[in-house]
């Protein structure tokens, strides 16, 4: 049951995101066209699995993008507002479909795979 709850959660965030994306203002097409960009932080996999599972993580919780998000508005960078969302609706859309952190033994062994 909690990994059906992750899954769920996750769509929420990707929704959620894609929502107030809308609000920005920036283009729909922009929005889909660096959806993945976060995901060069598994390049970290090419030094080894538990240097690329770090790496991965950082760029794979909402630690970063919420920090950015938040600094993003009181700065009143939209831009960046709009990029955040982005990166925040990636991890969403990784957890909706299965991908979770990453445990540095194998790229394919995640938490939520463990719960």
């Amino acid at each position: 049951m909690p990994k059906l709850w992750i899954h769920l959660e996750g769509f929420l965030i990707f929704i959620l995101s894609l929502y107030f994306y809308m609000t920005t203002g920036y283009s729909l097409w922009l929005f889909f066209l660096l959806l993945l960009i976060p995901d060069v932080f598994m390049l970290g996999y090419i030094i080894n699995a538990r240097a690329g599972a770090v790496i991965y993580n950082i760029g794979h919780t909402y630690v970063l993008p919420g920090l950015v998000l938040f600094s993003s508005l009181y700065f009143q960078w939209e831009l960046i507002h709009a990029l955040a969302l982005i990166w925040t609706a990636h991890i969403g859309m990784d957890r909706t479909i299965g991908y979770g952190l990453k445990y540095g033994t194998d790229f394919k062994h995640t938490h939520q795979q463990r719960i």
